[in-house]
């Protein structure tokens, strides 16, 4: 229950900047109201008009059937430009928060990605994000006219008849006690139901965006069942939130009913004991008409609350992510403009060219009970070329990754030019460096977009020199559209050494002061990659490198070679030092050249 409070009060902290909007939509609810409590009004009167044989009174009813086209015009309309309004309202706030999710996403922290599937962060920001705003919309519509009716019609009957008045008073809380005890056991299902949508998301777009994998291996029915099984959760805590909800408006209808019975039956009586001279047949009819006004809201203020109920199960959900903290970065600065982020990062670029990189007494585990580096120390010249080799999971990339603030060391600090990686924004440190990995990224754009990434400011000609020296200028130009050509997301349809060169070009154009290069040509053929291997060798001239590589062929002109094995540096020197040695990379270098020769 508190949680549930303090998720409406957050939801209540959204609608600030529409306060204006929320007050006009409340004034138009009050218009509506008062037309349609007006309209049973002059029902009555043109009801006892008309009663009596012979008498009725034509003169008297036309006023009164103009007074009506004018009330139910005045209702009509005023809903009408509630509607409009409140979908404003509440569209504004989906938006904004789902640009405050997409951004806050950015600043999270991998580990917290890396524990949580993409298709649960979309099913949030979208799926979530839908069902609250179903929930404040129909909050917007049906509460404000529902508990301004609700008062209304309590004042007027009171005024009219108070015992009879106070028997539907007294009556009214049964529907409310009712619906809110269905709407308290639907609520966990609800909860269960988000949580499977999730998980059923996220499995789907891990099995689509792996489909190859899938079918190479053919696990197709394998994977078939397991989302069979998730889908069938799906199916069955929807089927409980929904039979639960869906009790609510006819049980709450049944005793409103009730109420409405009991009115009619209790005027009738009064009416035949004391004659028409307080309650006539007219008033009787106008309090009927008002004891079913009265009763109405709460059916829908019933489903009202359901849709809520749902809805708050999602705003949970929404906020869990918006409050996860993100990335520590005390030296965060915001941007004012691109224009002025590009001057830093150029100014960045100069003053870090000296390249000098320092690990002190570093330790890291992904998971507490295991360390991947273990006092790890390592100081790297400027422009020296360092590479680091080893078995899988030895600490490769992870070296990297805290390099770069990917990871926050456990223990010890790492520095670049004689300041602490902490002591930077993530921004102005990654500005320093470029970097080429085994994963590429193709995003939804052209092909110049991709390659401008790093530079958004560079010149066509200066994309072209940077696609010729990554060589993939000729694979480039027999696009459809050349450097004009739309690529898919994830570069559909270009083959993954394509995506590599492009990768490649990307850093060919940024030039930046310092490279990491983690498996940069695993997915280009030897031809080839000698030729950008030469590339590369001009681009680091000068520059501090690191080089994460499996095939040692690559890295023979490194200045410095290290053999990592259980979060330490077991060996290091150059290439014709550590064969000398005859130790671990003697071994590794062996097993792969033997290897190839057979």
């Amino acid at each position: 229950m508190i949680l549930r409070k303090k998720t409406f009060r957050k939801v209540l902290r959204e609608l600030r900047p529409c306060r204006g909007k929320a007050v006009l939509s409340f004034l138009l609810a009050m218009i509506e109201v008062a037309g349609t409590l007006y309209l049973p009004i002059l029902i009555g009167q043109a009801v006892d008009l008309i009663i009596g044989k012979n008498h009725v009174d034509f003169d008297g009813l036309v006023p009164v059937f103009i007074q009506m086209a004018a009330a139910i015009a005045a209702s009509a309309l005023a809903r009408w430009l509630q509607t409009i309004l409140n979908n404003k309202i509440v569209y504004t706030v989906t938006e904004n928060l789902r640009i405050r999710l997409f951004t806050h996403i950015q600043v999270l922290p991998l580990s917290y990605l890396d524990a949580h599937s993409s298709g649960d962060l979309v099913s949030r920001m979208v799926q979530d994000v839908d069902r609250l705003a179903d929930g404040l919309l129909m909050g917007f519509t049906e509460l404000f006219t529902g508990v301004l009716t609700i008062l209304a019609t309590l004042i007027f009957m009171f005024s009219v008849n108070p015992m009879i008045a106070a028997a539907v008073v007294v009556l009214t809380p049964f529907s409310l006690l009712l619906a809110r005890f269905i709407a308290n056991r639907s609520h966990r299902y609800f909860e269960a139901q988000g949580k499977a949508r999730g998980a059923e998301a996220g499995y789907a777009n891990e099995m689509i965006e792996n489909e190859k994998i899938v079918q190479a291996y053919a696990q197709e029915s394998r994977v078939t069942k397991r989302f069979g099984t998730l889908n069938e959760e799906l199916r069955s805590h929807s089927l409980k939130s929904v039979f639960f909800s869906s009790l609510v408006n006819p049980s709450t209808r049944f005793i409103n009913e009730i109420i409405y019975t009991v009115v009619g039956v209790a005027g009738a009586l009064f009416i035949i004991s004391t004659g028409a001279t307080s309650l006539t047949i007219g008033g009787l009819t106008v309090f009927l008409s008002y004891a079913n006004q009265y009763a109405k809201p709460f059916n829908e203020i019933s489903g009202v609350i359901t849709e809520l109920k749902n809805a708050f199960v999602s705003a949970e959900r929404v906020y869990e992510l918006l409050e996860t903290p993100p990335e520590p970065d005390p030296v965060r600065v915001e941007r004012a403009s691109e224009e002025t982020a590009a001057c830093e990062r150029e100014e960045t670029s100069e003053a870090a060219s000296q390249g000098h990189v320092e690990f002190r007494d570093i330790s890291f585990g992904y998971v507490p009970e295991k360390t991947v580096l273990d006092s790890f120390s390592l100081d790297v010249r400027p422009g020296e070329h360092i590479a680091l080799v080893g078995k899988t999971g030895c600490g490769k990339t992870t070296l990297m990754n805290l390099l770069l603030r990917f990871y926050e060391t456990d223990r010890g600090e790492i520095l670049i030019d004689g300041v602490s990686v902490r002591d930077m924004s993530r921004e102005a440190l990654r500005a320093k460096f470029g970097m080429v990995l085994q994963d590429t990224w193709i995003f939804g754009g052209t092909v110049r977009e991709n390659i401008r990434i790093g530079r958004p400011d560079a010149t066509d000609e200066e994309v072209r020199m940077a696609a010729k020296r990554a060589h993939a200028h000729s694979f480039i130009r027999l696009l459809p559209e050349g450097y004009d050509t739309v690529l898919k997301e994830n570069g559909a349809g270009l083959s993954e050494g394509q995506k590599q060169l492009l990768s490649i070009s990307r850093v060919m154009l940024a030039l930046p002061p310092m490279l990491v290069l983690d498996e940069a040509t695993s997915s280009i053929d030897t031809r080839t990659e000698k030729s950008i291997q030469n590339a590369f060798n001009a681009l680091m001239e000068g520059r501090t490198s690191f080089i994460v590589a499996h095939r040692l062929s690559t890295i023979e002109n490194a200045d410095r070679i290290l053999v990592l094995a259980d979060g330490h540096i077991a060996e290091q020197g150059s290439h014709e030092e550590l064969l000398g040695k005859k130790g671990l990379y003697y071994d590794i270098y062996q097993s792969q050249f033997k290897g190839s020769a057979v």
